[in-house]
């Protein structure tokens, strides 16, 4: 296999459709990044809608440096894995007070929140340096392609793959070939049933000559899923809801509104059961049950919410969910006040 051939074949492959996505076609590095940040973990699909809003609200990196914290959860709300907002934050305030975004790898690399993986795709998306991406998605068409069944959960093997998509990277091209490599993962090359009749990488893939694109990529080490049970509390008065606010010291979204738990409020007379809530943050699997329930507040940590306000604060996805099972409409789009 020529490895030039990679990449002429996938630039061919790309250049004649791909999705319409609204971080494509920009060289923006801030909006390359944020558009890199929301999709860590998380859909195309589903990072769309929020990614217009955020942007909609922080259109420069100095926007969001000047944001307060809670206003850039609220907007982040449902997207999970918060720590990527607030290190946003951080590495806008970095950013701005420097006066420019980082052209080089090694400088976009220490910004708050910033791994290999994002700052290759930002320094060669915007800034055309000729640095290969390595993520779930290349990690599938490398294994593939070069039918390697060694581990992918090795760091080893993922530096080793990075080296592969190093080798093919198109040096002129090296944004558009990133972005290339990333669009056959995600809607060619997938992890079960691969479209591979429609794959342009198919005159060059090992695994497909010789049978094994089910066997590989190998991962060894996965952790057993975590069955986590609990409830959730609807408290109502008055048309509000009664929220409490997670502690600042909390290992999982601290500063969060959630709806409260039985031992949050051990004197509740506890109601009716509005039905089951399901939500997986990794491994860990949450099954709750929602249920009314009628307390006295407690006079810290507690607060009456409308249905209104709930768009204003970060709240929790099971909440979310919790509410929407109880009838209690949080309203999809974000209100900002100004």
């Amino acid at each position: 296999m020529s490895l030039p051939s990679v990449a002429r074949l996938l630039l061919a492959w790309y250049r004649t459709g791909h999705r319409d996505l609204p971080w494509r076609g920009t060289t923006d590095p801030y909006r390359i990044w944020v558009s890199e940040i929301m999709l860590q973990q998380t859909r195309a699909q589903a990072v769309i809608p929020y990614y217009r809003r955020f942007l909609e609200r922080f259109p420069t990196v100095e926007t969001l440096a000047g944001a307060a914290e809670d206003e850039v959860l609220a907007l982040w709300s449902g997207l999970g894995y918060y720590s990527r907002a607030r290190n946003l934050r951080r590495a806008a305030q970095t950013v701005a007070a420097a006066g420019r975004f980082p052209s080089e790898y090694e400088a976009i690399r220490a910004l708050p929140g910033i791994g290999d993986y994002t700052a290759a795709a930002i320094a060669s998306i915007a800034f055309g340096q000729p640095r290969a991406v390595l993520d779930g998605n290349v990690v599938r068409v490398v294994a593939r392609v070069d039918n390697d069944a060694a581990d992918t959960a090795s760091p080893r093997t993922r530096r080793r793959f990075l080296e592969i998509a190093q080798g093919w990277l198109h040096r002129a091209h090296p944004g558009e070939f990133n972005q290339a490599l990333m669009e056959l993962g995600a809607t060619i090359c997938l992890p079960r049933n691969p479209l591979c009749a429609a794959c342009p990488l198919a005159p060059v893939c090992r695994a497909k000559r010789e049978g094994t694109v089910a066997q590989v990529p190998v991962k060894l080490r996965k952790m057993s899923p975590v069955q986590i049970e609990g409830e959730l509390l609807i408290v109502r008065r008055r048309g509000r809801v009664l929220l409490r606010q997670r502690d600042a010291a909390s290992r999982r979204m601290a500063g969060f509104w959630d709806l409260p738990a039985p031992e949050d409020l051990p004197a509740a007379r506890l109601g009716g059961i509005l039905g089951l809530v399901r939500h997986t943050i990794t491994h860990h699997h949450f099954t709750l049950t929602v249920r009314e329930a009628a307390a006295r507040v407690p006079r810290s940590g507690f607060r009456w919410f409308a249905s209104t306000e709930m768009a204003r604060i970060p709240l929790t996805t099971t909440a979310r969910k919790a509410l929407k099972l109880a009838g209690i409409p949080v309203h999809p789009e974000v209100v900002i006040v100004s």
